[in-house]
Parts: structure tokens; sequence; C-alpha cells
């Protein structure tokens, strides 16, 4: 008896968008509520192309998108655009953004605009390195809520966490949906999740920086899996992150309690949603015409402020085609940036590089950890005493300087690396006003700094 060939069985995938590997063309599915139904639309040189399902070149994999009946798609989890439609202008787009976000929320006319940019930003975001995030910090009831829910519902693909009661599912969430993490610090109630919620945004800022678990199959098995968390954020908080690194990863606006506008419903309409999505369809259209037009304006970076404040301004900064807008957030980032310096000027690095600047001032040019020590522990009454060890610790693995071994203990070489370390971390730390006579002799150091390459210069921040 012949055996009839059995066909291969066909691997169904569910993605939500896909850039083809093979001609660039861009698929990104899209939700009909009214239809109940979901698809793909694939943009290719102009052309849009509705399809049910994509098959891959093997013939063995079918790419679905999300059924309209899944979870996070019929509970709106995620929220998809309906179809790409026509928009007259990108000025035009813009406006459109920030009416609807001023419309419902109340926040200052310069994080209006920031928030229209970010908007758009979220949705060509996969075509940068890096990328900044956007926060409300405020008490109860000073509407971060509606921040979240206005800014966010514009966004591409935005991911809405309220109600996870563990990080679990947000990890997969992001990993399997890849749009714009919403969140809100007042969803998360065990205080176990701020470890690894940091980990998210520690990581999540960065291309290609996957964040590892160990995930378990119910039978007390465990592997290691990778996921991808680099992502577009918006959360809410009520008070600061201790590190300092992370904060600096913030656009930040402060929420007022107080009496909100006059034009501002309390509650929002019933035609709340769908003008939100008439604007997710136009930016759908806009993702599909700028993708990979949106690239790093190399010539944006402000080399006074702290290299990570350009990691993350930069991006933002490349899809702001107003002038005015991108010099007043050049401005906020500057006074930023003097904030991070103040904060360091309160530290133990600081008095200990503000000891070493006195000593140098009495042409101590190598001085010991024991002289650090007993310059620092002589500020004052007020100031908590270090031992000799404490500023060896703090001199080489903080400060970065080189050390040597004397008869009279340890001390901070002269050296040209040293020098060139001093002046840049003096800077860093706002104490150029100490240097009194070797001021002239910093500007020469600064532009041996800024044309060193970044690996020679340790970034302990």
């Amino acid at each position: 008896m012949k055996m009839k060939s059995q066909k291969p069985k066909i691997k169904e995938v569910f993605i939500s968008s896909l850039v083809s590997p093979k001609d660039q063309s861009l698929v990104e599915m899209v939700y009909s509520e009214e239809q109940d139904s979901t698809s793909f639309v694939q943009y290719f040189n102009g052309e849009i192309d509705e399809r049910e399902y994509l098959e891959k070149d093997d013939g063995k994999t079918r790419l679905l998108p999300f059924p309209p009946d899944y979870d996070l798609v019929k509970n709106k989890v995620v929220l998809f655009p309906s179809y790409p439609e026509e928009y007259n202008s990108d000025s035009d787009l813009l406006k459109g953004i920030r009416q609807f976000i001023h419309r419902y929320l109340d926040v200052s006319e310069f994080f209006e605009h920031i928030a229209s940019y970010y908007v758009m930003f979220t949705w060509v975001y996969d075509c940068f390195n890096e990328l900044p995030y956007l926060r409300a910090l405020g008490d109860y009831g000073s509407g971060k809520s509606r921040f979240l829910k206005v800014i966010g519902s514009l966004c591409y693909k935005p991911m809405f966490t309220a109600g996870a009661t563990t990080v679990s599912p947000i990890f997969r969430i992001i990993d399997s949906f890849r749009g714009t993490l919403i969140l809100d610090e007042a969803d998360l109630k065990f205080s176990d999740t701020t470890t690894e919620i940091v980990k998210i945004l520690n990581s999540g800022y960065s291309k290609g920086v996957p964040v590892l678990r160990s995930v378990g199959d119910g039978k007390n098995d465990y592997e290691v899996k990778s996921f991808n968390v680099y992502c577009p954020k918006i959360i809410a908080t009520r008070g600061r992150f201790k590190d300092k690194a992370l904060e600096s990863r913030f656009l930040i606006e402060v929420m007022d309690s107080g009496r909100l506008r006059d034009d501002i419903p309390i509650n929002l309409p019933d035609n709340f949603d769908q003008a939100a999505l008439a604007i997710r369809n136009k930016l759908l259209m806009w993702r599909f015409r700028n993708y990979g037009q949106k690239k790093i304006k190399h010539e944006l970076i402000d080399k006074t402020i702290e290299p990570r404040l350009n990691q993350i301004i930069i991006p933002l900064a490349s899809v702001i085609e107003d002038e005015s807008l991108v010099n007043n957030l050049k401005d906020f980032i500057r006074e930023y940036n003097k904030q991070l310096t103040s904060d360091r000027g309160m530290t133990w690095e600081a008095g200990i590089l503000e000891s070493i600047i006195e000593l140098r001032k009495e042409l101590v040019s190598n001085p010991t950890m024991k002289e650090i020590a007993d310059k620092y522990n002589g500020q004052g009454e007020q100031v908590d005493k270090i031992t000799s060890r404490k500023v060896g610790y703090v001199v080489r693995e903080k400060l970065g300087f080189i050390t040597g071994k004397t008869r009279e203990g340890y001390i901070v070489e002269s050296n040209e690396k040293n020098d060139t370390r001093f002046f840049h971390l003096v800077t860093r730390y706002g104490l150029d006003d100490l240097l009194g006579d070797e001021k002239s002799e910093r500007v020469n150091v600064t532009n041996v700094v800024e044309g060193t390459d970044k690996g020679d210069l340790p970034d302990f921040g």
C-alpha cells in the first residue's frame, strides 16, 4: 500500500509588528473593535496592503496577528491603531497631538511640547539605540494617572500595566509587544517589585541590553531566559529614585495638586478613546513614512553636559524640527546637569577631591592618603570623619586616580593621566571655583579630555 505524503505541520507565531529583513517593508497589527477583527497592514514603497497573515520563506512558519479575543487586546491592555490614516503635514499632526494633550491634561507649556514630540518619537524609537523616559512626579491627587492615560493613549502600542500584581507579566508584555510601557508606581503594591522595576528601567533605555530571568515550567525545572525590555517608558512616581544615574534617564514634570484649569474635564468624555484612536491611526501612517528617515543629529551633542544626558536627549531632539524648542530642551537639560553636579558636591568623593585641590594649592604634588584624610577631617566638626583606608578606596575605585606605594604610604601619583583625570573630575563635581591659579591650566587640559577616547576616562557615576 502506497503511503500518502503528509504536509509539513505549519508553526503559527503571533506577532504585533515586523520589519522585514528581506525588503525592509514594515508590518503592523491593526485592531478594529467595531468589526471585532485583527489583521496586518504592510507598507512598502508607498503602498499599503492589508493581510490576514504572513508566510515565512521556509514554508514552515505562519505569522499571525494576535486575535481580537486575546485578553490583552480585548481588555485594552495594549492599544493598536485600526488602520493608517492620512494627515496633512507633520506640523498639523504635531499640533493635533499637542491640542489633545492640552484638552485633557494640566502640565506646563514646555512639557506639552516635550510630550507631543515624545509621542511622535515612540513611533520610530526602534530607529535609535538609546532613548529617554517621561515621568510624572507628584503626590496622590496631583494628576499622575491622567498624565499616563492622556499621553500614553497616543503612543506606539501603549502597554498599560495597571493591575499587575507582580513584575513577571511586565517583562513578558514588553518582550512580546515592543510598544511603550505605561507604568504607575501606585499599581506596584509590593516592595519586592522595586528592584525588578529598576532592572527594567536601567536596562531598557539602551538597545541590546536584555534582562535575564529564571523561568520555571511548574515542575521545579528552571531555565534562564533573556527579555528584551528596550522601549519608551512613561511612568508616574511619588518620589525620586535613589540611583542618580537612573534619575538622569527621565524628563520629569512635577505635578501640582492644586486647582485644575477650568477648561479641563474632571472625567474623560465618552469620545476620548475614539479621539485618541484617530491620532494613533495618523501616527501609524507617519511611522510608515518616517521609519529609517529619522537619524541621530550628532551636531546637537552638548559637550558641557554629562555624556549620559546627551545620550538620552539627542534621540528625542533628533525628531524635533522646531529649533527654538530644541534650544529650550537643551536649557532644561543644562539646568538638570547643574543639579546633578550640585548633588555630587555633597558626597564623600567631592569632599576628598576638594581636599586634594587644597593640598595642590599647598604644593603637595604627591599627597598621601593620610594627608588627604587629615585635610578632609579638618573641614569642620559637621564632617563625618574618614580613615586613610577609606580615602584610598574612594581615590582608586570612585575617583579613578592612579596610586603608588612609598615609605610614607600610598600616594596619588603626579603624572599626566592623573592630571587629566583631576581637571575632568573638578568640572564634573562643580569645584572649578576652588582651582585658583590652576584655572588657566584647566583650559588646556579640558581640550585633551574632549579629544580622548571615552574608554580612557572611566565613568564612575
